[in-house]
């Protein structure tokens, strides 16, 4: 399609209309709307993630995005091709054979991001937001027998660290998009929880998109802008939290020893072999096993589940897990959002959400693109050299 034919969309300041693919519960669709996008349907082929989505009065196609059409997302949100705002997602990246032909085990040319492209390729938003996990950046391609290799195929590249991305970000500059990436923290957007996660943006019409400054640091002479910690978070659910999954009895005698903000080191030395079982001789910090909370810091990086050996996720003071609610406040849901399905469901779809206070940082982040006022512009030159300095660094310790 023309240029000239998505222009009459880029150039209608009131359309910020989203098409959200791979929703789930929809943290990064809400940190969106807070930004003042418009969500006009979502995706996902898990149902309690579509009834969390359709209890919280939202328009859902539930279903496998494998066997859902372009056209269909266009006509369920009532737009047209190249009219929507944005196109968001967070595809897995878990292989799968198609075709009859068994791609390589980590080839994300087999896998759901290929569909997430082609929905993309098809609607041709003005953007796209794509976010996955970090180990994306350095994963291989993994070895592919001789029978099943294509023309070009390049084992020198396609088998090396890194190489996943690789063909990701080739994958997805051949539509003819401009893409800018990199590592983005929740913490540093005043999520209080540490969570990484590679934002990958694209724009249509090869404009100055660039990824979210950080808002919250570790130091700031600020209050409001230092990173937030539980304490602010959940000390009032201390008592009455709500929904919460149970730790088995042992775990709860173990627990009973560590202090808050501890893990199994501060065990007593004679019970570390027995508490850790197996985990005890294997390499590694093994952060996670019988991990107390800390209400002065940022919570580590939520889980599918809180009473997952090695990943524990222990109240600061009680020991339980986190309940459901501490989950949704860590996030960053309101009290008043819904979750459908069981407790274990609900636990992971909250544990698999983007937080909402990144997802409205990068929503705001393209509105000050698609509105041109991301930069002051000044022609003064003196005196500049420190505020680049400073903006450098913040890129370079945040992006990289």
């Amino acid at each position: 399609m023309s240029v000239m034919y998505f222009k009459q969309f880029k150039d209608s300041h009131g359309n910020r209309n989203v098409i959200s693919l791979f929703s789930g519960a929809m943290g990064l669709d809400i940190g969106l709307e807070k930004a003042g996008l418009n969500i006009k349907v979502c995706q996902d082929i898990d149902t309690d993630c579509a009834k969390t989505i359709a209890a919280n009065r939202h328009n859902v196609i539930c279903g496998d995005i494998t066997k859902i059409e372009a056209h269909t997302l266009l006509e369920k949100s009532q737009l047209k091709r190249g009219e929507a705002f944005l196109v968001c997602g967070g595809p897995p990246c878990q292989p799968f054979s198609t075709a009859g032909k068994r791609l390589g085990i980590n080839d994300p040319r087999g896998s759901l991001f290929m569909d997430f492209r082609r929905v993309i390729d098809y609607i041709r938003p003005r953007f796209f937001i794509m976010e996955n996990v970090k180990g994306l950046l350095s994963s291989a391609v993994k070895h592919v027998p001789i029978s099943e290799r294509g023309l070009g195929y390049n084992p020198s590249k396609e088998e090396q660290p890194g190489s996943v991305f690789h063909v990701v970000k080739e994958q997805l500059e051949s539509m003819g998009y401009k893409i800018i990436y990199g590592l983005l923290d929740a913490v540093n957007y005043g999520v209080p929880q540490f969570r990484e996660r590679l934002v990958i943006l694209g724009s249509r019409d090869n404009e100055d998109i660039f990824l979210p400054m950080p808002t919250h640091f570790q130091l700031h002479q600020n209050l409001g802008y230092r990173w937030k910690i539980l304490r602010d978070t959940i000390e009032d659910l201390e008592l009455n939290p709500g929904l919460c999954a149970k730790f088995s009895q042992d775990r709860v005698n173990f627990l009973n020893l560590v202090p808050e903000g501890g893990n199994w080191r501060n065990l007593p030395s004679h019970l570390v072999k027995v508490a850790m079982g197996g985990a005890y001789e294997s390499g590694g910090g093994k952060a996670g096993f019988f991990r107390r909370l800390s209400y002065d810091q940022p919570s580590p990086t939520l889980v599918t589940s809180p009473i997952q050996k090695a990943s524990m996720l222990c109240h600061p003071r009680q020991t339980r897990p986190l309940s459901i609610k501490e989950y949704a406040r860590i996030q960053q849901f309101d009290d008043n959002w819904k979750f459908e399905g069981t407790i274990n469901s609900i636990y992971k779809q909250i544990g698999n959400a983007v937080p909402v206070g990144l997802g409205m940082a990068l929503g705001q982040a393209l509105l000050a693109t698609a509105n041109g006022d991301s930069m002051v512009n000044t022609k003064r030159t003196r005196g500049t050299d420190i505020h680049n300095k400073i903006r450098n660094a913040l890129v370079a310790s945040d992006y990289e």
